[in-house]
């Protein structure tokens, strides 16, 4: 009876492995390579800031260990927004409903005070906010991550970008689509501007509302792909989270 069943798993798994697919892909958009990782609503997707120690996880490897009495990893992951050098979120942080950190409403310096910045939400399904607007509204999110600027705000881009800028990075950020069921995390694998990264999303994707995460420590966790960008610890991160096999 084992024989045979072990016959039957393995004649059965080639076709499982066939038709599950990978959460993330590539995608080369006006000469620009992406990794693109996406989640559709009710996927278990979460900010991670504070690990059981009280301390920020800081790294994908903290949080898979975390993970892990659970029966859980990370299909996918990235950071997820600005902090201080101590790893503090600069705006407004979210985890388990629990707010970490105040928004930010006020105009400042750098790429997280260019407004309109905002927030990405995950609640029932997936929103990207203006921040003065979340503010305004107060949706319930289960996790909440603020960071700017917005790079796609109800199909138009970001009104300071300029399509010549000389300003390039890796860069990583976060779309999501017009009814909240689908959120596409994208990454470039080269340097680029604001105005093409926000092309990518509203041009390539078809998102109306995009966020930028962060340029200068752009990294992503790919499980599928063995990949797992080394730098730095990190503050905020963002995760797909799914069942150890």
């Amino acid at each position: 009876m084992r024989t045979r069943l072990v016959a039957l798993a393995l004649a059965l798994w080639p076709a499982a492995c066939a038709t599950a697919e990978p959460a993330c892909r590539d995608l080369t958009f006006e000469g620009t390579r992406y990794s693109l990782c996406e989640a559709q609503a009710g996927d278990d997707i979460r900010l991670f800031q504070t690990a059981p120690d009280g301390k920020p996880y800081g790294s994908f490897e903290r949080i898979n260990s975390a993970l892990a009495p659970e029966g859980r990893q990370l299909a996918f992951a990235m950071n997820a927004g600005m902090y201080h050098a101590d790893r503090r979120p600069v705006g407004l942080l979210v985890e388990e409903g629990f707010e970490r950190a105040p928004i930010v409403t006020s105009a400042g310096p750098g790429n997280f005070g260019m407004l309109p910045n905002g927030v990405f939400c995950v609640g029932e399904g997936y929103r990207v906010i203006e921040s003065r607007a979340f503010a305004a509204e107060r949706p319930a999110c289960r996790f909440a991550s603020q960071s700017g600027p917005m790079l796609v705000i109800g199909g138009k881009l970001h009104p300071r970008f300029l399509v010549d800028s000389d300003s390039r990075y890796v860069r990583n950020g976060v779309g999501v689509s017009a009814d909240g069921s689908r959120a596409v995390f994208a990454i470039s694998n080269r340097p680029i501007t604001f105005h093409e990264f926000g092309r990518l999303f509203r041009d390539a994707l078809e998102l109306p509302d995009a966020l930028y995460f962060d340029g200068s420590i752009s990294r992503l966790y790919d499980r599928g792909a063995r990949r797992s960008d080394w730098g730095t610890p990190m503050g905020p991160i963002v995760g797909l989270v799914v069942p150890t096999p």
